[in-house]
Parts: structure tokens; sequence; C-alpha cells
């Protein structure tokens, strides 16, 4: 799956992540978990450096100067592509990558990479096929959905490319801290400000009429009170589930196996 190159992407729209993406406690825990008991992690296309866990060394990757330069250890960080990782065979015991294979030139090359230089891949990613299940890409952005499904790759390609795959759903917190695309699904005035679009690299990719005009319908139904009406039933949920998945897989198991929810 041949995309546009992840630096390129962030060098230009890589604004505010430091700000907005703060990482989330709940998220965090899960993803902390699926680590366990590791003792070296390498975290590809790591950007400002959300998720890594702060009691293991850590070895982050990122291709993106802007996205480095947001980080408080930039000197310690690895300028490289996921796809070309620069460490030997087996080097860490995990590999993780949170919300950023979307972005890479070649998808499947840079999990096989990550499967080569750790014993254990620990993924944050979304499913593209369940992209227009949230409200703003469904009845306000559906041009989302089509620009996830052209440069996402699906589940099942991480589950066929990565041995002993399990996925799991990561469910989002009503205020969630980390301000990716569905983190404001119960707070849609969120979605008018610019430095929140900003650090969410779908709003930047898109030309700016089609989220100009989309923002303005938004607006005025928030304005009205109609999305209050309609999403009624969404403001008595805590948490949702919008897609997002952790994939965790294990090179040391023999037999291959996957569970897809």
């Amino acid at each position: 799956m041949k995309l546009s190159s992840h630096p390129l992407i962030y060098d230009s729209i890589g604004i505010g992540y430091g700000q907005f993406r703060k990482p989330d406690p709940r998220i965090a825990r899960q993803i902390r978990s699926a680590i366990g008991n590791a003792t070296s992690v390498c975290n590809v296309g790591a950007g400002t450096g959300s998720y890594e866990p702060a009691d293991l060394p850590v070895a982050p990757v990122e291709p993106s100067q802007r996205m480095i330069d947001q980080r408080d250890d930039a000197a310690c960080v690895v300028q490289a592509n996921a796809e070309d990782l620069p460490f030997e065979d087996n080097q860490f015991d995990v590999a993780m990558a949170v919300l950023t294979v979307h972005h890479w030139t070649d998808q499947v090359k840079g999990l096989l990479e990550m499967q080569r230089v750790s014993r254990r891949q620990v993924i944050l990613t979304f499913d593209p096929q369940l992209a227009d299940s949230f409200w703003l890409v469904r009845d306000y952005l559906p041009e989302f959905a089509e620009f996830d499904k052209q440069r996402a790759a699906p589940i099942s390609t991480y589950v066929d490319t990565l041995d002993t795959c399990t996925v799991s759903p990561v469910l989002v917190p009503h205020d969630c801290t980390d301000g990716f695309l569905g983190a404001y699904w119960r707070r849609p005035e969120r979605y008018l400000q610019p430095g929140v679009r900003n650090a969410i690299s779908s709003f930047s990719q898109l030309p700016h009429q089609v989220v100009e005009t989309a923002l303005s319908r938004l607006a005025e139904d928030i304005a009205s009170g109609s999305w209050g009406k309609r999403y009624a039933d969404l403001l008595e949920c805590s948490e949702m589930d919008l897609g997002y998945r952790l994939l965790v897989a294990d090179n040391t198991s023999e037999q291959r196996t996957s569970s897809v929810p």
C-alpha cells in the first residue's frame, strides 16, 4: 500500500501535538498492560512521545523534525522511517506504534520491520471500515471515511502480516485527553476550534472548503440545539467504541492465531 510519506505530512501539519495530544490515562493503562514485563521498547512513529512507558528504556523513532522538536528529549530520538529501522534483529522486547501506521509509505513493510526488531508488537490503530460509524464522519464529513479507507490498512492486513495477533477494542472516554479524531465525540464544539483541528491530521489533508462547509453546518446545529436533540443518547454514554483497536503480536509463539472483534 503506497501512500504519501509520513515525514512530508507531519513536517507540514504537525502543529500543536504537544498541547492537544495528551495521553489519556485509561488508554495508557491498556497500552502499558499490553507492553507487559518488557525491558526494552522501540516506539515507531513516536511523534511527541505519547504513551511511551515512563518506567522502561525507550528508543523513539520519528521521521518528522517538526514532531521531534516538540519533545523534551529530542536528542534521544532516532530520525528514521518505519520501513527501514536502523536496529538489529530482535533488539527490543517490544516495538510499539500509536496511531501512526496509516501514515506510513509502505504499511506492510513497516509492520514487518517492527516484527524484525522486536519479539512483541503493540499497535494502536483504527479499523477504516468503521470510520463512518462516527457521527462527525457519517453526518458531516463522509470524505473522512473515504480517505481513511484509501490510506489505512484494514485490520485483516495486520492479522495476516503479524504472528499470533490479537485485536482488542479501545474505548474512547467521553472526556478523553488525547485529541485524536474521535476524542470529542461528546464535545462537538471542540471540533470548531482551530487548535484542536491542527492536531488532527485528517482535517489538514482534505480540501479546506470541504472542511469549512461541514464545520459551518456543525456550528449551526450546535447553536440551534439540533445537534443535542439528534445525538441525545450520546450524552448518557461515558465511553464509546469508535473503531480504535489495540493489536498485540507475539513472535515467540509457535502457533499463529487471531481474534478480530
